[in-house]
């Protein structure tokens, strides 16, 4: 399984919106990551420097949002609903899309569903739990 560092996304990331921003040929990972960069225009100046993007601290402490945690999220979610894994996820996509009317939005609904699982996961030591990420996904489309 592909297991990136954090160095190695925020380079992803930065190199993509370099290649973006020059026009140069994409891959199609790094296309649909710059989709996501474009409807995030606030992480330019972050994408533009990968040196300092490289060294920043992004800490919750302190309200900052990390835009490559982000991103990244936009990118895993992307990759579910393509292939609808967790079963039932693309369903909730769709519905959760003409709810709000907005495909972004909806990703940024799936988004705190999916960090809740993550973060349960992390807390108790137990694989991701997809069946109650699937539910708490149902919730939000009523």
């Amino acid at each position: 399984m592909f297991n990136p560092s954090q160095q190695d996304v925020r380079r992803f990331f930065c190199e993509t919106y370099r290649k973006n921003q020059a026009r140069e040929i994409l891959t199609p990972l790094e296309a649909i990551a710059s989709d996501w960069i474009r409807q995030h225009p606030e992480y330019d100046e972050t994408l533009h420097d990968a040196e300092e993007a490289l060294q920043a601290n992004y800490s919750v402490d302190q309200g900052q949002t990390n835009p490559f945690l982000h991103l990244s999220m936009h990118l895993s979610i992307s990759e579910q609903i393509s292939v609808d894994q967790p079963r039932g996820v693309k369903a909730a996509f769709q519905m959760l899309a003409n709810k709000y009317n907005s495909e972004h939005e909806a990703h940024h609904q799936i988004m705190e569903c999916l960090g809740e699982m993550i973060w349960n996961s992390q807390r108790t030591g137990l694989p991701p739990d997809g069946q109650a990420y699937i539910e708490a996904l149902q919730q939000r489309c009523r």
